[in-house]
């Protein structure tokens, strides 16, 4: 389970963070503007709630007929001549696509934006068989460039460097002269990367969706480099997540159009390319040999249960984009590929809670997430979902917190216990007490007032309040 991006411990990664003030500034401003964008253009379709319901329809359709679709799309790459590997783990998935490279003595290698290959650690694999692995998303590239920094967010992945950061990347690792200016930057990038792709002898691309009807391959991208990856080098191999499919074109064009609207807030990016199969008779371009891995890493284990849900993702950070959790402590503090609420729901499935159990606690439950699914996940109710098999069946609660709720629970559900609690609470509370705030806490309650502060409890009781005001006729 390939998923980690950091050995540092959750609350080590949140401190760290949470004092970077360029990269919460930067997620602010980006939050802020793409959900500005997406509301004027799901706003201009007038029926957005009515798409959302054909979305999950289609998702779940999909995920309940699942076996069929993959094993049809299987027979239509085989059938256009293209190869088919399905890896039940990160590691068999990884490993052929290694061994590819071997048999085809593929030295330089060039790759497309995709999560699912950096799910599987896919260039770490290919540089320790000896292979030259660069990114060609500008925001990929630059973070390969700044020694393998990981992406921080799924859409933006370089959302947490500025203009004068990436400047330094490239004056240091490539000896770039010029100027902070955006344009400048990118002429350069652009420049270094078209001698990448015209000397590849392999192109390695994601997928946003299959299309089991035909056997043919959708990505959705802004910069046209994942058309350059898949049309010149001679062997293409395509990484996508098994759940990553649609029945026909027609249910490919619903679930774009949402991707697009919810990722970026743009009707259509600038390239939708279908691919199938290899290079043809007639084709003036293509590959010449092409391959499709099909990655399961812990997908099937999600079929069937309570968090089946969380496989309909299309991958737009519409959840991410709208985080208050997210927004303060950015996609570095999740020790995850996957960020935000979709990260905190999916990261524990596939890589278990021994490395994520903090994840479901980094959430406040607000709702936001779900109300902004394209595809209508309940992702707030998975996250509950997710403390609820913590404490209740993995057991994994700390044993203060055990203990804490346990006194809770028995004072609680006796009337006398109850009120010589709160009769106490008032003087027990009072060293940690400026006012009527609490500002200072012992255990749980400290992390709660090392940022915010915590009511102090009332030395007049409800019970009191609520008996002298009906005892002076005003208990209306």
């Amino acid at each position: 389970m390939a998923l980690k991006t950091s050995n540092e411990k959750f609350k080590a990664r949140v401190e760290k963070e949470v004092q970077n003030t360029f990269m919460r500034g930067a997620v602010s401003r980006a939050q802020e503007t793409i959900q500005g964008r997406k509301r004027t253009v799901t706003d201009e379709l007038g029926n957005w709630e009515e798409w959302r319901n054909h979305g999950v329809e289609i998702r779940q359709h999909v995920l309940e007929n699942l076996d069929y679709y993959l094993y049809q799309l299987s027979e239509n790459v085989s059938n256009r001549g293209g190869h088919v590997f399905f890896a039940q783990t990160a590691e068999e998935a990884s490993t052929y696509i290694s061994d590819l490279a071997k048999k085809k003595e593929a030295k330089n290698i060039v790759k497309a934006k995709s999560m699912v290959t950096e799910e599987i650690s896919l260039n770490q694999k290919l540089e320790e068989t000896g292979c030259r692995v660069i990114e060609t998303d500008l925001g990929e590239y630059i973070l390969q460039m700044d020694d393998h920094d990981p992406p921080s967010h799924i859409v933006v992945p370089a959302l947490h460097k500025n203009k004068e950061q990436i400047r330094d990347v490239f004056a240091n690792k490539m000896d770039y002269k010029n100027t902070e200016k955006p344009e400048e930057l990118a002429l350069f990038a652009r420049k270094s990367l078209r001698q990448e792709f015209l000397q590849a002898d392999m192109g390695i691309t994601g997928c946003n969706f299959a299309v089991a009807e035909t056997g043919s391959i959708t990505l959705v991208t802004n910069e046209g480099n994942a058309d350059l990856v898949a049309a010149l080098p001679k062997t293409q191999v395509v990484v996508m997540g098994m759940e990553r499919l649609v029945p026909t074109f027609e249910e490919m064009e619903v679930l774009v159009g949402m991707l697009t609207r919810s990722a970026v807030g743009q009707k259509l990016t600038s390239y939708i390319t279908i691919l199938t199969g290899p290079r043809e008779e007639g084709d003036v371009d293509g590959p010449e040999e092409f391959h499709l891995v099909i990655v399961d890493n812990g997908r099937s284990n999600i079929l069937g249960t309570e968090f089946q849900s969380v496989l309909q993702c299309i991958r737009c950070a519409a959840c991410i984009n709208v985080c208050p959790v997210y927004r303060h402590v950015g996609g570095h503090s999740y020790g995850s590929i996957y960020p935000g609420p979709i990260g905190v729901v999916l990261t524990p499935l596939l890589g278990g809670y021994d490395d994520y159990k903090e994840l479901p606690y980094a959430s406040t439950l607000c709702g936001a997430c779900t109300d902004v699914c394209p595809v209508k996940i309940p992702l707030h109710q998975l996250i509950h979902k997710h403390r609820q098999v913590i404490v209740e069946k993995e057991g994994r609660a700390p044993v203060s917190e055990k203990l804490l709720m346990k006194a809770f629970g028995v004072g609680a559900s006796s009337s006398s216990l109850y009120k010589v609690g709160s009769k106490m609470a008032p003087t027990l509370t009072r060293p940690l007490t400026d006012g009527d705030k609490i500002t200072k806490g012992v255990g749980m309650l400290k992390e709660w007032t090392d940022v915010r502060d915590f009511p102090a409890p009332s030395k007049e009781r409800f019970r009191d309040w609520f008996n002298n005001r009906s005892k002076g006729g005003n208990g209306s």
